[in-house]
């Protein structure tokens, strides 16, 4: 950096710049880049607040408005030479802007600093990716909605412990995600509203002595209203970290569906059939055919996940108000983004195009002894035994019926009965999955009906 750049940024406050070392780690256009549409965004509702307080005059206003517009298009179109000498993205926006309009543009950063500049630049971009997030969660979940509709009276097992336990349907299974997402869904909408407050107009710390009309910058820029407190405002980064979780919550979701998907679709369930957009093959092995965006997608969650952590160091140990460790706020946040908003399109692509082998399903469903709580519950409505006794009952039943190397509904009543005399014939209605299924009426429960209503309640939650 030039020792007349150097001047130019700090007012000859130092009178040289930095070497290069300290250019390195000081300087963060390599990645705030990402913030130029919001920078510009802010500063044109800034300006145009300056000149309608008088504050500076509406020509020059106008002129730092219609320069930021030059600047954003030069941004865009990909002809705008950023230089590491000059920092930040806040810098290189107002270098070019004193370039085209002259002098005048350094009136623009009257009654604001690079504090409260960053910190609204940052909230409106993490705003927008929780916007695009809504947006992927309500594909992803009208998705699941359509397996869920397809398949809500197919049976499957259901597991605990990765064990056949008792028979479900598909949509229940298929429900049981969109839960899951809609409180991602829930958790985005929740934060948008809670970090809906504009810091602009913050200053430095202490806010500023010009008679400034925050409440018009807020509304320009679509914030509720401007934040309260100056010195939290600029020392506030609970917005990126509440965006971080809810991303992390959301990913560990996604991988839990990855991790089924990937068990689904091996050679050894044949539960599922992945499409070939998201599939690859191997090198070697000309039969194979690998999850690569469902094992892709678990993944993400340790980027993401450690996005977290990093940030939450990062910030733990601040005093108030603004310190430079906060510049290291920006990568990771940009990367979880990335990752999930990649992953959210991903398994929504997957789910979109995978196809569920009912065949198959139905088959897993009656294997495992996956009756034999329902067995259990007869015996207790039925025959009147305390659980516990039904439950030992119902153990023995299925020693038997494991000796024999086939399932409860394939016992003689003869065998049944050596074993608790008051079984009838009439235990044989409980046994087949899809009487099993069709049973779980209760509110939440696996019956197709149940199914069809929570469906149809999320399509009309649904905007």
């Amino acid at each position: 950096m030039s020792d007349t750049t150097s001047n130019q940024m700090w007012g000859g406050r130092f009178a040289a710049g930095p070497d290069a070392i300290m250019e390195a780690i000081n300087a963060s256009i390599g990645f705030d880049k990402r913030l130029a549409a919001q920078d510009i965004a802010g500063s044109r509702a800034h300006a145009a607040m300056l000149a309608a307080t008088g504050i500076v005059e509406p020509n020059d206003a106008e002129a730092m408005r219609e320069g930021l517009l030059t600047v954003l298009s030069e941004i865009e179109g990909g002809e705008f030479a950023f230089s590491p000498a000059l920092e930040d993205i806040h810098m290189n926006v107002e270098a070019r802007l004193k370039e085209i309009m002259g002098p005048a543009a350094g009136r623009l950063h009257t009654a604001r600093s690079r504090n409260d500049q960053v910190a609204t630049d940052f909230k409106l971009w993490v705003r927008d990716q929780l916007d695009a997030a809504a947006e992927g969660l309500e594909a992803l979940i009208r998705a699941l909605l359509e397996q869920a509709e397809a398949g809500a009276d197919w049976v499957m097992p259901g597991f605990t412990h990765l064990q056949t336990a008792q028979p479900v349907t598909w949509g229940h299974h298929m429900m049981a995600y969109v839960e899951m997402f809609g409180r991602d869904l829930s958790r985005v909408r929740d934060a948008r509203k809670r970090m809906n407050e504009c810091p602009l107009g913050s200053a430095a710390l202490a806010g500023t002595g010009f008679p400034i009309d925050r409440d018009m910058t807020a509304e320009a820029l679509g914030f509720d209203r401007p934040t309260a407190n100056s010195l939290d405002a600029v020392s506030d980064r609970d917005f990126a970290l509440e965006f971080l979780s809810v991303a992390s919550i959301s990913a560990m979701h996604l991988s839990r569906f990855a991790e089924e998907l990937v068990i689904w679709s091996s050679a050894q369930f044949r539960f599922v059939t992945l499409s070939d957009r998201f599939s690859t093959g191997s090198s070697i092995m000309p039969q194979k055919k690998n999850p690569d965006a469902a094992e892709l997608i678990r993944a993400k969650i340790g980027r993401i996940f450690g996005a977290n952590v990093a940030l939450m160091t990062v910030m733990k140990g601040l005093p108030l108000a603004y310190s430079k460790d906060m510049q290291e706020d920006k990568e990771q946040v940009f990367d979880a983004a990335d990752n999930w908003l990649l992953s959210l399109a991903a398994m929504q692509g997957m789910v979109g195009d995978m196809t569920a082998n009912r065949a198959a399903l139905e088959t897993a469903a009656a294997s495992g002894f996956s009756t034999a709580t329902d067995l259990a519950d007869w015996l207790v409505r039925e025959l009147n035994l305390p659980f516990r006794d039904a439950h030992h009952v119902t153990g023995s039943l299925v020693a038997k019926a494991e000796a024999q190397g086939c399932d409860l509904p394939d016992l003689p009543l003869a065998e049944m009965q050596s074993v608790h005399d008051g079984i009838t014939e009439a235990v044989f209605d409980v046994l087949g999955v899809h009487n099993s299924v069709a049973s779980r009426v209760s509110y939440g429960g696996t019956a197709p009906q149940r199914v069809r209503e929570q469906i149809a309640r999320w399509k009309e939650l649904l905007p």
